[in-house]
């Protein structure tokens, strides 16, 4: 068959493959990549959002500082931040199976030499770009692949999917406290690079790459990247980074200097893996009947009060509610953030939009976790940390309220079928 032609953004003609059976989408093969991806999530965000659970020990061990102690996270999401467009543009060119077993050997060779470390900033080498690695290897691609292999149920797959991430949060933290607590922290990684290199291996071995659509996205890529649209939503998703990740690193140690024991404390961050789940899941649902872009704003509310309650929170019960508002709040944002870029853009070159758009978590997480950390070693108290946090999280809500009008636009523009 001879390639089709149609007019793109710019009135040139854009190349596109032959249109493949429309039976493909949608199909019990599709949702078997789905599986993959959720497994594969699961694997590398149990590690990565597990660190709550070693930031004690470490810091003890090398009489660190909170700030510097912290720095290992946030370099960690910077790295995986950074390289998603490298990652999803790779995908996008040779296919996701060679990315993400990429992914799977440079985590695992990372948490086996993290360790051995014998100095911190070490730390910063080998749990940094080790599973920083396996994490940008495996989000954009993945989560793109699901994207490409649905049309009808996309939403939803897509909120099943990264429904892994929450479901690793919920199981990494308590794992590694009690891993860490018969263990110690060095075995403890080491037993985590086993694992999350044979899983990811086996996932990669899953992965397909999607068929070409049948629709073919209007919008150049240049000019999405240079949209006001885009502009609101990368703003928001920086001021989102800086917060949304402090939970993860300084809640456990919150709540064991209010007197929670330390499984209890690591549960925290468990707690919020639980709740991101049903909001991953629920909202992706959702999204597929009612306004994506109104859910996505609304998470993004939730999300900055739940700060408040922190704030408020004086007895292990609120923080506990904390954990599930923000754990709802968190879930809607990472379960939509793909599909609004698919409804705003367009799933041509999805992995590349993707990659692009997460390069926003990089500058948020190097300002953050260790920005918090200043503040609690200077003030001796959470409180002034966690105020802060609010208002940022309030302004990162305010800054998706011009979106509406730019996705009115946008179906103004689009032909009638």
């Amino acid at each position: 068959m001879k390639a089709i032609t149609e007019p793109g953004a710019s009135g040139a003609n854009v190349s596109r493959e032959p249109l493949p059976p429309l039976e493909l989408f949608d199909s019990a093969r599709s949702w078997r990549m789905v599986a993959a991806t959720f497994v594969a999530l699961f694997a590398v965000y149990g590690v990565a959002y597990s660190f709550g659970a070693f930031f004690k020990p470490m810091a003890a061990e090398f009489g660190a500082r909170r700030g510097a102690t912290s720095a290992v996270f946030s370099i960690t999401v910077l790295v995986w931040c950074v390289l998603g467009p490298v990652t999803g543009h790779l995908s996008d060119r040779f296919g996701p199976r060679i990315v993400v077993a990429t992914g799977a050997i440079g985590m695992g060779v990372g948490l086996a030499l993290t360790s051995m470390i014998n100095r911190l900033w070490l730390g910063y080498l080998s749990y940094g770009l080790g599973v920083g690695v396996g994490v940008a290897c495996a989000y954009v691609p993945m989560v793109a692949v699901v994207g490409g292999w649905f049309l009808r149920r996309r939403n939803t797959a897509l909120g099943i999917a990264v429904a892994g991430i929450g479901f690793g949060t919920v199981c990494g933290a308590p794992i590694a406290a009690e891993l860490i607590d018969h263990l110690g922290w060095r075995a403890t990684y080491l037993m985590f690079a086993i694992a999350s290199t044979m899983i990811l291996l086996a996932c990669a071995w899953m992965v397909e790459r999607p068929p070409v659509h049948v629709t073919v996205s209007r919008v150049q890529l240049r000019d999405a990247l240079r949209s006001p649209a885009f502009g609101f939503l990368y703003a928001s998703s920086v001021m989102v980074s800086i917060v949304i990740f402090v939970p993860f690193v300084y809640l456990p140690s919150f709540a064991h200097d209010h007197g929670a024991s330390e499984f209890a404390s690591a549960a925290l961050v468990g707690i919020i893996g639980g709740a991101s789940v049903a909001g991953r899941m629920g909202l992706g649902s959702m999204a597929d009947r009612a306004g994506v872009v109104r859910l996505y704003q609304a998470s993004f509310l939730v999300l900055a009060l739940s700060y408040g309650l922190w704030l408020a929170a004086a007895s292990y019960p609120m923080m506990v509610i904390f954990a599930i508002v923000m754990g709802a709040g968190y879930g809607g944002y990472v379960a939509l953030s793909p599909a609004v870029v698919a409804h705003m853009f367009g799933t041509q070159r999805m992995g590349t939009m993707l990659g692009a758009l997460y390069t926003s978590g990089g500058i948020g997480a190097m300002v953050g976790p260790p920005m918090v950390g200043v503040i609690i070693d200077r003030t001796g108290s959470y409180r002034v940390a966690i105020a802060a946090a609010l208002v940022v999280a309030m302004a990162s809500f305010a800054l998706l309220m011009p979106l509406r009008r730019y996705e009115a636009l946008k179906m103004r523009q689009e032909p009638n079928p």
